[in-house]
């Protein structure tokens, strides 16, 4: 396997492609973070399932992509924080996506959250990415 110096945006890279691609299932290695923020995207409605596959030499998570009338329901994912260029948001700067119909997911000192969680919280962190 290649070397990725950012996993994040080669997850949510591979989410991106997928989605174009209409492709029912993909997988990606394993991290911690990464299945953390599969578990956001799973309770937020935006992907139908997850699991974590243990059984090979590298670990992998299964993700099944979610349709809704044959259309992708991520209609956008972006990556905000990245090795070069870290953002940190404060607990009142905490963005709203488009409005409060997307997501904004964030790593704090709680975990991974989204902005809504964050703000009930009232913690900031890093900006991961957005998704709607």
């Amino acid at each position: 396997m290649s070397n990725v110096t950012d996993p994040i945006a080669d997850f949510l890279t591979r989410l991106r492609n997928s989605r174009s691609a209409r492709l029912e299932t993909l997988q990606v290695p394993y991290s911690k973070m990464k299945v953390e923020m599969t578990r956001i995207l799973k309770a937020e409605g935006y992907i139908a399932a997850y699991e974590v596959e243990t059984g090979g030499q590298v670990p992998q998570i299964r993700i099944t992509n979610k349709f809704v009338n044959r259309t992708p329901a991520i209609t956008g994912i972006k990556r905000v924080s990245r090795p070069g260029l870290r953002r940190y948001v404060g607990a009142q700067d905490v963005p709203r996506v488009l409005n409060g119909m997307g997501i904004a997911i964030l790593s704090t000192s709680s975990g991974i959250l989204t902005d809504r969680d964050a703000r009930k919280q009232n913690v900031g962190g890093e900006l991961l990415a957005y998704v709607w």
